[in-house]
């Protein structure tokens, strides 16, 4: 087992290695506390670009389900009206202090994987760079046009100054509720948000920490075919019974790959639908600099984090006998949601005009 995974099981509990752990988290508590006092008392400066900023984040460690809120976020503000930009850090990267608009035809390496999936699902002008602020600044000037800014992670990047926070759990909710490194918090579950407005949305059916907020439901669409899904074709529902159909009859020949934080989840999304796949997890941002697949696997069900490291062209030289099929998720939060962000929009905008 490795560090991060024994990590991540002492994080749920407070056993003995998060005790063992706890003294250096009320070093790290302390400051992080004097970082939000400068912040506060203005002896560190926070930069706004001067149109909306909403940040989507989370209190803990690893993927919570941010990205496709971000997709969501992104659809909502255009049936708005608004014109959205992204932005977000690019983890991976080859470069991090570089600024940079991302562009499909990018390779993962010099953008990152989710900010690529970003650009290629919402078509909207997507920058990354480690720096909030600046890479905030960048889009602006490349595109006049944005009147609102969605930031994809981020909520501890204080010197970006934002509108609204939307905090995003999953269903470990906040862990053993220790701060790092003997739990799994960032910063204190229930911290006030420098934002005007700050909304919670949990990726399950039920709230998963204390924190009031809306729920939400995810599940797969269905699939595309992985040239498909670069053409940007949409995925069916009658690909995705016509693959339960045949992992059934030939169970040994199907598998599942997916180089996210919490694999198991996509697995049991696939079961659910009937799909009888043999699961293979892999490292999140998995870079796959070699193809992970046994040579039995004639199908193969990605997900679109995974897909957007599948450039076809390479799969049809390296394995010409395997068929990928790439499964995009649906998300959506209860209904109660969208007007509590729209009346959150309604009064920024007021505010600023």
């Amino acid at each position: 087992m490795s560090l991060e995974q024994r990590l991540t099981q002492a994080w749920q509990r407070r056993g003995p290695l998060a005790l063992l752990l706890w003294p250096l988290s009320l070093v790290y508590g302390a400051l992080i506390a004097l970082r939000r006092l400068g912040y506060r008392h203005g002896w560190l400066r926070s930069e706004h670009p001067g149109v909306p900023v909403v940040v989507v984040g989370n209190r803990i460690v690893g993927g919570a389900g941010k990205t496709p809120v971000v997709i969501a976020l992104a659809e909502h503000l255009r049936q708005r009206g608004m014109r959205p930009g992204i932005i977000s850090r690019g983890h991976g990267r080859a470069d991090v202090e570089d600024i940079r608009a991302v562009h499909a035809d990018d390779p993962v390496d010099a953008v990152g994987d989710e900010p690529l999936l970003l650009a290629l699902r919402t078509a909207a002008p997507v920058f990354v760079g480690r720096d909030r602020a600046a890479t905030a600044r960048a889009l602006r000037a490349a595109h006049p046009e944005v009147d609102v800014i969605l930031s994809d992670d981020g909520a501890q990047h204080l010197a970006l100054a934002r509108d609204i926070e939307i905090l995003v759990f999953d269903a470990r909710g906040a862990g053993n509720g220790w701060l790092l490194p003997a739990g799994p918090l960032r910063e204190p579950l229930a911290v006030a948000s420098t934002a005007r407005h700050a909304l919670v949305l949990y990726s399950g059916n039920e709230p998963s920490t204390p924190l009031a907020g809306s729920v939400s439901s995810r599940g797969l669409r269905g699939l595309v075919e992985l040239g498909d899904w670069w053409a940007g074709r949409a995925a069916t529902a009658q690909a995705l019974a016509a693959l339960a159909q045949r992992s059934r009859a030939a169970p040994e020949a199907v598998f599942a790959g997916a180089g996210i934080a919490r694999p198991q989840a996509f697995f049991e999304m696939l079961a659910a639908a009937g799909v009888r796949a043999a699961g293979l997890p892999l490292a999140d941002h998995e870079r796959y600099a070699e193809l992970p697949w046994p040579a039995a696997a004639r199908e193969l069900v990605v997900t679109e984090k995974d897909a957007v490291k599948l450039r076809p062209d390479r799969l049809a030289l390296e394995r010409p006998g395997l068929r990928v099929w790439v499964a995009p998720l649906d998300f959506e939060p209860e209904a109660a949601f969208w007007p509590r962000l729209d009346a959150a929009l309604d009064d920024v905008v007021a505010t600023a005009s």
